[in-house]
């Protein structure tokens, strides 16, 4: 089992690290998942998140996810094969966690040198915590 500290990592290259991770059969905890980072302008990252969350109805999907946690497993859950045997595995092998929960204090946090937000040449980026947030989430 290893744990990823999801502080200052960019979200899509963190996931793709980590579902490939999955695939190959280990066991994942994430923690500070409201602490990743969205590379882009804000305005443009709310308004496409914002449109996915308001598709569907209360009665019908889809339903998106709001809390940061959930968007972070929903964005791993997109980069598997999650309708077959194998995904559904490895995405059953994944925790996401907001804050650093009571299990997990003592565990070595690593860290996916190549998703942090030092490969960002400019500051337009948005922290997942404050998207979740503006869409509604009361984490």
């Amino acid at each position: 089992m290893s744990v990823i500290d999801a502080r200052n990592l960019i979200l899509g290259r963190m996931a793709s690290v980590v579902a490939q991770r999955l695939l190959n059969g280990e066991e994942i905890n994430i923690i500070n998942a409201e602490k990743a980072i969205i590379s882009g302008r804000r305005d443009t990252t709310f308004d496409r998140y914002q449109k996915y969350a308001a598709r569907g109805s209360v009665e019908f999907g889809p339903h998106f996810p709001r809390r940061p946690e959930q968007i972070v497993a929903r964005t791993i859950r997109g980069m598997i094969p999650h309708k077959k045997t194998t995904g559904r595995e490895a995405y059953n092998r994944l925790k996401v966690h907001v804050g650093i929960p009571p299990e997990l204090i003592k565990e070595q946090a690593n860290t996916i040198e190549n998703a942090s937000i030092t490969r960002l040449s400019t500051a337009n980026y948005t922290v997942l915590g404050d998207l979740s947030k503006k869409l509604g989430s009361k984490f």
